[in-house]
């Protein structure tokens, strides 16, 4: 049996086929995902909703091409930002990306104070481009209406493919659910005004939420699922494992049974599970700051450097341990180790490019193995599972990280975590039939 499977990322929109009785994940395509609006206010991110639309549409013709015979389809998507929806099915806003920052200028502490209460239950997450926060911030604008319906970007299309109304499934809904309660805290939704919106009915990994024609194929369509579980799915995560994913951002993670609070990020998991975790924590986005300012020069004449993380690589594993005395602290960008990175204990001899990159990995492997205490002080997990592409192509990353947990690293060699989980979750859809 064949279904489709379509990743709805911040660059591109990834679609494959997931074949459920061979496990192959095969005929991978893709489409960018829409630039922002132009001629935005400084910090807004906004998208054209329905040309996301478009190119997803366009990603599900070129799939059925290849799988004609494919009769569902499943999805997972960012997490955050918000489109308006009304009765009648049709976007009263553009897409607020999770992107955007314009509740900085005061709105977001202004949704902690409100929120301050019901934090814990609803997960500690508020970030600048949730949902909870960029509804707060329409609503003191004047742009919301009784009876409009929040959606993410995934269930926005879904429901344009089927005409439908959106429909949200809990992994996607973060920061919105009581993880106590199992559902919607209108108290919550009260305190920031929100509850004249329409928020619909939680619904299942695996209950369709319609139909959907493309090209004269009809396909049962199912809810979108957060893209950071669908991965972490894929790769196997379970009870009892302590998850390491090292990307663009990277985040450690471990799956509980209960919804247990604490001074981390908490959110729903799948298979009746919650997922503890500490997400933005610097990676391949940190990195790339470094790498455009070494190769600042010859890009302003027109050259490029060839193998680049390849010699990065290779330098750092070659740097002399300690990096003698130089200490870099990757935060360039708000995370939950600080907001603005460090190059410390530079002298004459030992500001080289590997040493720049060891003392680099250093610090992230001690990141991970800090953050693991605060999401697991008891450190009783049985394996860490290492994913995310960053460890495969750097091994002296992968090896530091490995000194700070001997003998317990399980990594995956998956490329396209997001597509393996939403097959997984096809599986048992087929399965509940």
């Amino acid at each position: 049996m064949q279904c489709l499977g379509l990743d709805i990322g911040s660059s591109t929109i990834k679609g494959a086929v997931l074949d459920l009785e061979s496990g192959t994940v095969h005929s991978i395509t893709k489409e960018p995902f829409p630039e922002p609006a132009p001629g935005l206010p400084a910090g807004w991110f906004e998208v054209d909703p329905h040309e996301v639309v478009s190119r997803t549409r366009s990603v599900i013709s070129q799939l059925l091409t290849r799988a004609p015979e494919a009769m569902s389809l499943f999805l997972c998507g960012q997490m955050g930002g918000v489109v308006l929806v009304d009765a009648s099915h049709s976007a009263r806003t553009r897409y607020l990306s999770w992107r955007d920052q314009r509740t900085l200028d005061g709105a977001l502490g202004q949704v902690q104070n409100k929120l301050g209460p019901f934090l814990p239950q609803l997960g500690n997450e508020l970030k600048p481009g949730s949902m909870t926060s960029l509804l707060y911030w329409l609503q003191q604008a004047g742009e919301l209406s009784p009876g409009w319906r929040p959606a993410t970007i995934g269930d926005f299309v879904i429901s344009q493919l089927c005409g439908t109304l959106p429909q949200m499934e809990g992994t996607q809904a973060i920061g919105l659910v009581d993880l106590q309660l199992q559902g919607w805290n209108q108290q919550a939704f009260a305190a920031l005004g929100l509850e004249q919106l329409d928020w619909g009915e939680l619904v299942g990994a695996t209950t369709p939420v319609g139909r959907a024609v493309i090209d004269g194929r009809e396909l049962t369509a199912y809810p979108t699922l957060g893209d950071q579980q669908c991965a972490l799915y894929g790769v196997g995560l379970q009870v009892g494992d302590l998850s390491i994913n090292v990307s663009t951002g990277s985040q450690v993670s471990r799956v509980t049974r209960e919804f247990v609070p604490g001074a981390y990020q908490s959110r729903y998991f799948l298979g009746g599970t919650f997922l503890n975790t500490i997400t933005h924590i610097p990676a391949g986005r940190a990195l790339n700051v470094l790498v455009d300012l070494l190769t600042a020069l010859p890009s302003a004449q027109g050259q490029t450097v060839s193998n680049l993380w390849e010699v990065i690589s290779r330098e750092a594993a070659q740097a002399i341990e300690g990096t003698g005395g130089l200490r870099c602290h990757p935060a360039f960008f708000d995370s939950p180790i600080g907001r603005e990175g460090q190059i410390t204990g530079i002298t004459t001899e030992n500001l080289t490019l590997g040493n720049l990159f060891r003392a680099t990995f250093e610090s992230m492997a001690q990141t991970y193995d800090q953050l693991s205490n605060r999401l697991w002080p008891e450190r009783a997990w049985k394996r860490v599972v290492v994913s995310g592409g960053l460890t495969r192509s750097v091994l002296i990353l992968r090896e530091l990280i490995e000194r700070r947990f001997p003998g317990q690293l399980v990594e995956t060699t998956a490329d396209e975590e997001t597509l393996l989980g939403l097959r997984e979750i096809a599986r048992e859809a087929n399965r509940d039939a």
